[in-house]
């Protein structure tokens, strides 16, 4: 499991506003991509878009999907074509894991939110940041890395309200409204795909104490370690391993092993209309203070750790949909993203194959009203910004297929 639960008090980090480290930062970012995400290429579609709001004197969300860690980084390749800074809300995590990460991070205009409770704090951080309109503020959204290029996960209607509060003060104040733009992120893997993830594949047969599995096919090979790791989180979680179709048996087990953590932490109330990651924080958010105020026993400390572990496999599960590698014709890069999903779900590897292409669009702005919609069951500038974005990748996914395939389907 990866470490991005901290068994230690919140405290909330503010960005330093910094055009200086910005400028210093740009000379070596393709470099750090290169060498640490595989990212030797990139393109940007429709900046003149995020351009026009911020001539217009616009307060701006970017809004992109997040299905990889260097989703952050590349936005910094789309700050320097549009010639503005940007600020970005990231997970509390990532200031803790060295005093230079903190450092950089800060001065390149991040801040932290804690995605394990409620942060007035953050909350409001952004909020100012967009009543001031200095610079554009990333809000990834989909509330947790997707691993998957091609599929948004569902929307939170968070970074709504931040707009809409930020919307009511820039009215009064007489300045111009806020806008969201999604931003479509996608990689294209440039190599042979099979060839660069067969060594990962043998060793995972070789951890089940198999023999290389060299004469089935690399999807065919990928789909057996896939029934193999689900079974194992079957075993652990509901005591047998079960038969059938394995995207249905995952999400059986995500129900299952969620309505019982529904039913032990939150008052026995089990909330299966809400998106995993959703129902994920809850918990979390339930689980968490007791054991960072150290007034547990080491028994039940011991099983905080254990329900939490399950929260993190279940959320990692929910990340494999149905149809997403097919028997053949398949893109590269998703056969490239699933075994890396796989190396680092289970086996805490992370290694990020390149050469990767990094294709990102921006899409048109979406006003938005200081006055929410009640009637609306799911905030009407999120859904927009959902839906936006999933035509933006639908359309490069054709063109990726038109050019591997020759094909539009």
């Amino acid at each position: 499991m990866q470490s991005i639960i901290l068994e230690e008090p919140y405290e909330f980090v503010p960005p330093v506003e910094s055009d200086f480290w910005c400028w210093l930062m740009r000379f070596r970012l393709k470099g750090f991509l290169r060498k640490q995400f595989g990212v030797h290429s990139h393109e940007t579609r429709h900046a003149d878009r995020l351009k026009a709001s911020i001539d217009e004197g616009k307060s701006v969300i970017l809004a992109p999907n997040h299905c990889r860690l260097s989703d952050p980084m590349v936005l910094g390749l789309l700050s320097a074509e549009i010639g503005s800074e940007l600020f970005a809300m990231a997970s509390w995590h990532l200031f803790k894991e060295s005093a230079y990460q903190r450092f950089i991070i800060r001065r390149l205009g991040a801040f932290s939110v804690y995605r394990e409770g409620n942060d007035r704090q953050a909350v409001n951080q952004a909020i100012d940041i967009l009543v001031g309109g200095r610079r554009p503020l990333i809000i990834f959204a989909e509330g947790a890395v997707s691993r998957h290029n091609d599929l948004m996960m569902e929307m939170m209607d968070g970074p709504a309200f931040i707009a809409r509060q930020a919307a009511k003060r820039r009215e009064k104040e007489g300045k111009p409204g806020v806008v969201i733009h999604p931003v479509a992120i996608r990689y294209s893997y440039q190599g042979d795909a099979e060839a660069a993830v067969a060594d990962e594949l043998t060793r995972f047969e070789q951890a089940f104490s198999w023999q290389p599995q060299t004469h089935l096919s690399t999807v065919e090979r990928i789909g057996q370690i896939g029934e193999a790791l689900l079974a194992v989180n079957e075993i652990e979680y509901v005591g047998a391993a079960r038969v059938g179709d394995r995207f249905e048996r995952a999400q059986v087990l995500i129900e299952e092993v969620l309505e019982r953590l529904e039913k032990k932490w939150l008052d026995g109330k089990s909330r299966p209309g809400e998106s995993v990651v959703a129902r994920v924080k809850a918990l979390r958010t339930t689980i968490l203070p007791d054991l960072i105020a150290k007034k547990v026993t080491p028994e039940e400390r011991h099983q905080r750790w254990l329900d939490l572990a399950a929260c993190y496999y279940v959320q990692q599960i929910d990340h494999y949909p149905r149809g997403y590698l097919q028997a053949e014709k398949n893109l590269p890069e998703r056969i490239v993203e699933t075994v890396e999903r796989m190396a680092e779900d289970y086996c805490d590897r992370i290694r990020y194959r390149g050469p990767m292409h990094c294709t990102m669009v921006v899409g048109e702005a979406i006003e938005v009203s200081p006055q929410r919609d009640r009637s609306a069951v799911k905030d009407p500038a999120m859904a927009a910004a959902g839906e936006s974005l999933q035509t933006m990748l639908d359309e490069l996914v054709v063109e990726r297929r038109r050019e591997l395939f020759g094909e539009e389907g």
